[in-house]
């Protein structure tokens, strides 16, 4: 399992029904099999998921104020990847909550990421 603690990750790839963007900005903390992350960036003021993972996967909740004042949530499952150069990738299949539909996000580590944290 990897750990995911301390990683920092960016938005490479966007559902059309998704929120995040190239601005948003994901930070990990993991204790156990626990993951916490908070996230902002583009139309997000701010955002929290709370999750554990199992393997290679990564299942959460996730709730996020969005401009102009709106609450949205829904909950999603990650496939965790480790990239060919060693950074980690988090392909997310998310279904929106409090919106219709759902779609499929890609977060990548970035560089500034992987040196700050270990294996």
């Amino acid at each position: 399992m990897l750990n995911l603690d301390g990683l920092e990750m960016c938005v490479t790839s966007t559902a059309e029904n998704g929120v995040v963007g190239l601005e948003t900005r994901l930070r990990l903390t993991q204790r156990g099999s626990r993951v916490l992350g908070r996230y902002r960036g583009g139309s997000v003021v701010r955002g929290c998921l709370v999750g554990a993972v199992d393997g290679d996967r990564l299942a959460f909740r996730y709730l996020q104020l969005e401009t102009p004042h709106a609450f949205h949530a829904g909950s999603s499952v990650c496939e965790i990847q480790r990239r060919p150069d060693g950074r980690v990738r988090l392909i997310e299949h998310f279904v929106w909550r409090t919106r219709t539909g759902s779609g499929t996000n890609v977060f990548d580590e970035t560089p500034e990421g992987s040196s700050r944290r270990s294996d």
